[in-house]
């Protein structure tokens, strides 16, 4: 390995590992924001800066530094009875198999170092600072190209389902070593739990591996690229791998393994400083991985509507209706932020669905996991082999129909996140005004009638 790929290799693990970190750092200032919001409370806002005199609050951003400096400065604290070897490992176990996960994931289209192609002088002057690649093909001789993903593994979701079933050890661990009842209780319900999901999981996948006919991540998120996105390809599949994931992560409505009106904590009861807190960052961690995963599987992943790596090039069926080349540079940039963009919006969603959804009683959990998820995913299999063997017979009507509703479907999604962004753009603009809300027939009547009377304090 030439000095330049190490140099490459490390740019890239860190560029992983800092999302993560930060991402996860940001997502506990996100729950409690989202929290806040949707409780019509204040949330998170306790943490001040001071600049010259002047207190900054930042919306509560303060809150994810205040409590990693808590976390390190808080007591460390272990059972007199607990095993020494396993309770400081078990942190350790649940937490290094997250950071290992982004490995195989990639978060960008190739970047080549070699000029492809050169427009004619006077075209495009940028080309002459980089030039324009083909949409179609490899970079060129081996050694000027750079895949944007840390390990270019052939194995690709195996090294995924492998990795993430070790969290199972971590939690088994720590609730065992803990000599806790209710840590043990927790983590036996972490270890079935998972169990259970990770069965689901893996089979929600099969039926995406048929369509796309690779398990390598990145080879899925191209064939997304030149034909539609995995979520109108595997519907089903992408509603199951969801729930799946949001299951393994252990968060509401699946965190039966710590649920605290029950469990205390759970299999971390007995953990304090930062044992407690890499437990409680790895829970965190787990949720921006299963998002990239998500991401990468089901929705393009670093691919955009109608955006390739030549370019812009808007086409419905066979007719070519806009085609703009752009540089190699600034489709690399593009196709970065959008994964990342995507990623955001996935974590977004579960913080949303962890303030909607109650809690699942235990023998719910199981009866999902077991005669739903699983009997849904085996049937999805089944379907999308009878799908496949039947496109595979069909003749060309059949291919240009696909194709007319795979760029039906790219221009649907355009549209939606154009959208999305002009409105979150105005929202963000756009001052706020609160107004009071009556809820409830009582308080409605009350309202009407006046109010209700209320007596002046007594001295």
């Amino acid at each position: 390995m030439s000095g330049t790929q190490v140099v490459a290799a490390l740019i890239k693990i860190l560029v992983m590992i800092g999302f993560v970190v930060n991402t996860a750092a940001i997502l506990t200032w996100l729950d409690r924001r989202m929290g806040g919001l949707m409780q019509d409370r204040v949330g998170p806002n306790r943490a001040v800066v001071k600049i010259f005199g002047r207190e900054f609050r930042l919306a509560g951003l303060l809150h994810p530094a205040a409590d990693g400096l808590k976390f390190f400065t808080k007591e460390f604290y272990r059972p007199p009875r607990a095993d020494k070897l396993l309770y400081s490992l078990a942190p350790i176990l649940s937490m290094m198999p997250v950071m290992a996960l982004v490995a195989v994931v990639p978060f960008g289209d190739t970047l080549c170092l070699n000029e492809v192609i050169r427009e004619p002088p006077g075209t495009h002057f940028w080309n002459a600072v980089w030039p324009v690649v083909p949409r179609l093909g490899t970079c060129g001789a081996p050694g000027v190209s750079v895949p944007f993903m840390v390990a270019s593994l052939n194995v690709g979701l195996l090294y995924v389902f492998a990795l993430a079933g070790q969290g199972i050890v971590g939690a088994a661990i720590a609730g065992w070593s803990s000599d806790n009842k209710y840590s043990l209780m927790g983590a036996l319900r972490a270890a079935s739990q998972m169990v259970s999901y990770e069965v689901a999981m893996g089979l929600t996948l099969i039926g995406a591996m048929m369509i796309y006919g690779t398990i390598r991540l990145d080879d899925m998120v191209r064939w997304q690229g030149d034909h539609t996105w995995g979520i109108f390809a595997q519907p089903l599949a992408f509603v199951l791998f969801f729930t799946a994931a949001v299951a393994e992560t252990k968060r509401i409505p699946f965190d039966l393994p710590e649920a605290e009106s029950e469990l205390v904590s759970g299999y971390f009861t007995e953990y304090s400083g930062m044992t407690f807190g890499m437990f409680y960052f790895a829970e965190y961690m787990e949720v921006v991985t299963s998002s990239m995963l998500v991401v990468t599987i089901f929705l393009g992943g670093w691919e955009l509507p109608f955006l390739h790596r030549d370019g812009i090039t808007i086409q419905l069926g066979g007719a070519l209706v806009w085609h703009q080349i752009i540089p190699h540079i600034w489709m690399e940039i593009i196709s970065v932020l959008a994964f990342f963009g995507k990623v955001a919006a996935v974590c977004w969603f579960q913080a949303v669905v962890r303030w909607t959804l109650p809690r699942f009683r235990y023998d719910q959990l199981q009866k999902l996991g077991w005669r739903v998820l699983l009997p849904l995913a085996l049937a999805n299999v089944l379907v999308t082999g009878f799908v496949v063997l039947a496109i595979d017979k069909g003749g060309a009507p059949l291919w240009n129909g696909l194709d007319l509703a795979a760029d039906l479907s790219q221009a649907i999604v355009a549209i939606a996140i154009t959208y999305g962004v002009v409105r979150l753009v105005v929202g963000f603009f756009k001052p706020r005004q609160r107004r009071p809300r009556v809820v409830g027939s009582a308080a409605k009547l009350a309202a009407k009638t006046g109010g209700t009377p209320v007596t002046p304090m007594q001295a």
